[in-house]
């Protein structure tokens, strides 16, 4: 570190204005996310285990130690949960966020907010909520729900969430099935890189995405297939929702030079287990069993998609959808 130069002694109220001034080299802190210093995002896998019991409570995908955050979080923007509620009980899902998502993964119940009408839920739904009032979730039956918000967005930038930027919003699962349904059935779909549904509101045409700062996608992966691999700046908290033994997912930073993933971290996939991608990663999803697969990637896409700064790119040197 470089220190500026002072032409004169400075006053006492110039020097409470300099104390915290800091001059570097360019070479030295152009890139501080390197070990040591700005931790980067690692990969990590949570096990199903983690909600099959235990009382009513909401279990963190806590990674805030290794990424220097003040609070509970699983990415620098996002936090993910798992949130058990026993039979008849009920709990408030509080966080000083602007989105909330919801999936339901198993079990049923009901949702009361301040202001909103109540809502009805079972398995296979998807619900957003924006800022406001801390929602009771209340189970009939006894339930996991997989729960994202971007409240460490908001605690790096020192905000509280005051503004509602969509309307809530339910995507049951007949809904979610039956748009599935005719995706799986269009002969086109034979030749797509990805069968998925992506999730969208109204209040957000330009980023078409499921809030303003949160993407969600419904995706499968039919059996044998192999999606080639791509990547993105956005952060994937993937849900694997149904599979078999045999599904997994190919992780690297670099491609071979026939396309393929470089020494690549295998992931093997787990009904209800979850896993984090970071930014920039290539990843591939395999599945080698003899059933389709359902997994529920969440990321801050949106946020991404708002600055420019998605750059989703595929193996093949596609930039885009996909």
């Amino acid at each position: 570190m470089t220190q500026a130069s002072i032409q004169s002694i400075p006053t006492t109220g110039s020097a409470q204005w300099q104390a915290k001034a800091e001059l570097f080299d360019y070479r030295q802190a152009a890139n501080p996310v390197r070990a040591g210093l700005t931790e980067p995002i690692p990969l990590r896998q949570w096990d199903p285990a983690l909600h099959q019991s235990g009382p009513t409570a909401v279990v963190p995908l806590d990674l805030s130690n290794e990424l220097g955050c003040s609070a509970p979080a699983t990415s620098p923007g996002l936090a993910a949960n798992f949130v058990r509620i026993e039979a008849g009980e009920g709990l408030k899902a509080a966080a000083n966020a602007t989105s909330l998502l919801f999936y339901v993964l198993h079990g049923s119940g009901s949702l009361k907010r301040a202001g909103t009408p109540q809502l009805d839920w079972s398995a296979g739904d998807l619900f957003v909520l924006p800022a406001g009032e801390p929602p009771l979730l209340t189970a009939k039956a006894t339930s996991v729900l997989y729960w994202v918000h971007d409240g460490p967005l908001l605690s790096h930038l020192g905000v509280e969430a005051s503004t509602a930027r969509f309307e809530p919003t339910h995507y049951p699962a007949a809904m979610l099935q039956r748009e599935l349904d005719q995706l799986l059935a269009d002969p086109s779909s034979a030749r797509s890189n990805r069968l998925s549904l992506l999730l969208a509101n109204s209040d957000l045409p330009q980023s078409r995405t499921v809030t303003h700062t949160l993407w969600a996608m419904l995706g499968v992966v039919p059996a044998g297939a192999i999606q080639p691999p791509h990547r993105h700046q956005s952060v994937a908290l993937d849900l694997i929702i149904d599979c078999d033994p045999g599904c997994y997912t190919l992780v690297g930073t670099e491609l071979d030079t026939s396309g393929a993933i470089a020494n690549p971290r295998r992931i093997d996939w787990q009904s209800g287990g979850a896993f984090i991608t970071p930014p920039g990663y290539w990843h591939a999803h395999v599945n080698s069993s003899e059933r389709m697969s359902r997994l529920l990637p969440i990321q801050d896409a949106a946020l991404h998609t708002y600055l420019r700064s998605l750059d989703i790119r595929f193996s093949g040197g596609l930039q885009g959808n996909g």
